[in-house]
Parts: structure tokens; sequence; C-alpha cells
């Protein structure tokens, strides 16, 4: 499984930062452009996402994230976990 950072994961203009969490986790603060879906819920959302871009996949602490990740992965995405989570980000919220 690919991983990156959380300080590298503003580098990857072109990705789409992906968040797992649930709402309430959410709305306590996300990365700024990011796309919300939760785990949960991402089989039957999955028609939402491009597979032409790359995917950096977010979760609180990056155990959730994981699993989506290796899901995306199966399914054909470019996916990659970022390590730490929401728990480690030190960039700003909104």
């Amino acid at each position: 499984m690919k991983t990156i950072m959380p300080k590298n994961v503003l580098d990857h203009k072109d990705a789409v930062i992906l968040d797992v969490r649930e709402v309430e986790e959410v709305q306590a603060g996300r990365i700024e452009g990011s796309t919300h879906i939760p785990l949960g819920l991402l089989e039957f959302r999955l028609h939402e996402l491009d597979k032409l871009k790359p995917h950096i996949v977010v979760c609180r602490s990056g155990a959730r994230s994981g699993r989506a990740t290796a899901y995306l992965t199966e399914q054909g995405f470019d996916a990659t976990n970022m390590v730490g989570g929401m728990n480690e980000w030190q960039g700003t919220t909104v």
C-alpha cells in the first residue's frame, strides 16, 4: 500500500483528498478542498470518484483510510493512505 506523510499531501495538487471519517468528525474540521465519503458508504458512492485522478485517503488515525486505500486500489484507483490521519495533520482545516 502506498503511503504519504501529512506534511507532503498538499504538494500533490492533482490528487483528490478523500476523507473517509464520519460526519461528526468532519464537522470538527477537514482539509480544505477534500471530498467527504464516510468509509461505510464508499462502495455505494464509488461512482462519484474519478479513476483517472490519484486519491489521497484520510481518516482520524490512518486505520480506516488504510482499509479505504486497499479497497480503492482493488477497484483500480491510484490510492495512497495518509499516515497518522488527521491526528498528525499540521495544516489548516475548514
